[in-house]
């Protein structure tokens, strides 16, 4: 990693290096190599740190075509405190420097994107779009330009979606439906006036998501002690998720559905009991 002659960045990191949790996985040595030296000091934060790692550790493989996203239960795994958690990513969706997503997985999962990352997957949809109609659809200029980078919330009403994208040009029912319809949008069952943004091509992912929980889940369910060596374990490869299972086990442990205890021989996986 570049060194950083910064006193107070270096006591951050030396602090943040030290703290040991029970519900924290031991980092690999590369994972430092995320860390930017243009980072503005700003938003140095360990929510920031933990952030970028996790971008660079994401799942790479013929079957995960989305960039980079980080579960918010994976940072509860990684930075102790979860209040510290939600007030820096807070902060950093204000800033614009990433998204916030609501997942509908059924549960309350919500996924974080860098705006970088967020906006190259909006571009492989665009595109995706355009060949199928063979022709350049303005309305997702607009939305880009009029909506995402003046809405960092969530979500958004229609009313509110329509006045945005009216500076760009006339917006039509059809230009909601061409937004839906590239995976930008989806719409809120509970208030069909209201909808979530979205990450394009991300439903295979979540599909894959929920069945390796309960696959990791119902692997450390049939030992005897529903434990195992983390380094046994890490070489696992889960049958019904293209993710790995590194992303599983923060996403576990930090959701509390998953604990680790440190033992003599080394640190231990384990379920914890309903």
């Amino acid at each position: 990693m570049e060194t950083n002659n910064n006193p107070s960045t270096s006591r951050k990191r030396q602090r943040h290096e030290k703290e040991e949790d029970d519900d924290t996985i031991p980092q690999s040595h590369d994972s430092d190599q995320s860390i930017s030296l243009e980072e503005d000091e700003l938003i140095f934060n360990d929510t920031m740190v933990a952030l970028r790692m996790m971008q660079q550790q994401f799942p790479r493989n013929q079957k995960v075509t989305v960039e980079p996203f980080i579960l918010r239960s994976q940072l509860y795994s990684s930075v102790k405190d979860r209040t510290q958690v939600d007030r820096e990513l807070e902060s950093l969706r204000r800033d614009k420097v990433l998204r916030v997503f609501k997942l509908n997985t059924g549960q309350d999962d919500h996924a974080v994107m860098f705006m970088e990352d967020y906006l190259n997957q909006m571009k492989r949809a665009v595109k995706s779009m355009e060949t199928k109609k063979q022709c350049a659809l303005p309305v997702f200029e607009w939305f880009e330009v009029h909506v995402i980078h003046s809405k960092p919330e969530p979500c958004i009403g229609h009313q509110e979606l329509c006045s945005l994208l009216s500076n760009g040009g006339k917006v039509k029912d059809e230009d909601i439906s061409l937004l839906i319809n590239a995976g930008l949008l989806t719409c809120q069952l509970i208030d069909p006036d209201m909808y979530w943004f979205a990450i394009p091509y991300i439903g295979s992912l979540l599909k894959g998501l929920t069945q390796g929980r309960k696959e990791l889940l119902s692997l450390l369910n049939r030992k005897k002690y529903k434990e195992m060596m983390l380094a046994l374990l890490e070489k696992k490869r889960l049958r019904f998720s293209p993710l790995d299972i590194r992303f599983h086990l923060r996403d576990l442990l930090g959701s509390g559905h998953l604990k680790s205890v440190h033992t003599p021989t080394g640190l231990v996986i384990r379920a914890v009991k309903d």
